[in-house]
């Protein structure tokens, strides 16, 4: 285990962080304050207080600014915040004081945030250490107003560009395997509460789908009622690893209450290393590649299978975070047996590929290793109208808006359309000057 020290008094950061003690770290004065390095490799190091989301992303505010993004609407689709960071602020909106005092409890007890009360996954998303910014975000400095988040949030998007970013929570993807069903639906109201009030008023350019308590169909159902129609809420959101059948028919509630006010209906992809399925496997790259569509797949299967694309016609479905190339397989595969078997799914009017080129789809992770096979994937879910753009900043194998935008075989009208255009129709959003700070 990497061991700690604590950052030294009269410091730039305060005391009480603790910063990981990586082996060659050494410290410095610079103008009477005392520094911690950070080795990002063998021959160059940076100060901590070096650490700026801006600096970061400087070589994408560089492409930004080449590319000319500041002449089109860009909308991020999925991004993310870490909102255990803001853990205490969160159970202070859980209503219920005996799960608000167990979860306070146990993350002093775990010793560091969510630790005992939430579903922990197992995984490396810094590889080893080698994406900095998982281990010093944290000491990044924000002023005192708008929230943290907001600042954070607003560095990175004026670095790519973007004018609108949907936001999504990161430790809470997991929650839907949370074994206490109660403990799921507080901490998902607590964090709606919370979102909605001290993150998406302050800032206009950041919106959210929040996050619906599946496990429990009624509270997801109140959750619609309560929350549909608050600023900056452009639609709902299940994560994707749990086991629950979407096409149940405790859910119809829910799913027509969200076709009623045209908010769209995300279901966004984790992964669960202790599913059995995922346990065969050693290694994480090998989880995150399989995992992260799994759940997709399964719920997707059963969306159309079960006829819900005719039963809810107007509803908006989106797959967020599983990339693009399980989209060929499932088109094909399920319409070559829907050929042979059509009577195992009567309520369908048309191929179940049909209904999945209806349905909406974020770009990242987007694989690049051939060309060809992304055109014809392109071509197959009608992109240009159905496709839209997500970075999944900050987290390790987030993409920038060039990733869209630099793909050969598309034409201006395209690009335009997966970097802003289609999400604009899509959410209703008003986008009139650019809101970004392209330099």
């Amino acid at each position: 285990m990497v061991p700690l020290v604590p950052a030294k008094a009269g410091t730039q950061f305060l005391a009480k962080h603790w910063i990981p003690a990586y082996a060659g770290m050494s410290g410095e004065s610079r103008n009477g304050r005392e520094m911690v390095d950070i080795p990002l490799s063998d021959f160059r190091k940076m100060a901590i207080e070096e650490f700026d989301t801006s600096k970061l992303l400087r070589h994408a505010a560089q492409q930004a600014a080449e590319r000319g993004y500041d002449k089109f609407p860009i909308v991020d689709v999925d991004s993310h915040h870490y909102e255990l960071e803001s853990l205490d602020q969160i159970l202070d909106y859980m209503d219920d004081p005996v799960l608000q005092q167990l979860a306070r409890s146990a993350t002093q007890s775990g010793g560091s945030k969510g630790t005992g009360v939430l579903p922990g996954g197992v995984g490396y998303q810094d590889i080893g250490g080698r994406v900095l910014r998982y281990s010093v975000r944290k000491l990044e400095k924000v002023p005192a107003e708008p929230h943290r988040d907001v600042s954070l949030t607003r560095r990175w998007m004026d670095a790519m560009g973007t004018d609108i970013a949907v936001i999504f929570p990161s430790p809470m993807l997991q929650l839907g395997l949370h074994p206490q069903v109660e403990m799921e639906v507080a901490f998902a109201r607590a964090y709606n509460r919370w979102l909605v009030e001290r993150v998406l008023a302050d800032e206009p350019r950041i919106r959210s789908m929040l996050y619906l308590p599946f496990n429990d169909p009624a509270a997801s159902f109140r959750m619609v009622q309560e929350f549909a129609g608050k600023p900056g809420v452009v639609g709902f959101m299940v994560t994707a690893a749990r086991y629950r059948p979407v096409h149940h028919n405790d859910y119809m509630k829910t799913y027509a209450a969200l076709e009623e006010r045209g908010l769209p209906l995300a279901f966004h992809a984790a992964y669960n290393w202790n599913d059995q399925a995922m346990a065969m496997m050693n290694r994480f790259i090998s989880v995150h590649a399989l995992g992260f569509v799994f759940y997709n797949m399964v719920h997707m299967t059963n969306w159309i299978i079960n006829g819900l694309p005719e039963r809810f016609p107007r509803l908006k479905v989106i797959w967020i975070e599983s990339g693009l190339a399980w989209l060929p397989f499932m088109i094909q595969r399920l319409d070559n047996e829907y050929m042979m078997r059509s009577s195992e799914a009567p309520a369908l009017k048309k191929l179940p590929g049909d209904y999945i080129r209806d349905m909406f789809f974020t770009s990242q992770p987007m694989e690049l290793t051939d060309m060809g096979a992304l055109e014809t994937t392109f071509r197959m879910i009608r992109a240009e109208t159905q496709l839209l753009y997500s970075s999944d900043y900050p987290h390790w194998d987030f993409d920038l808006p060039s990733t869209i935008y630099d793909l050969p075989f598309l034409s201006e009208t395209a690009k335009r359309n997966i970097l802003g255009g289609n999400a604009a129709r899509l959410f209703g959003l008003q986008l009139g000057a650019k809101l970004a700070k392209v330099a």
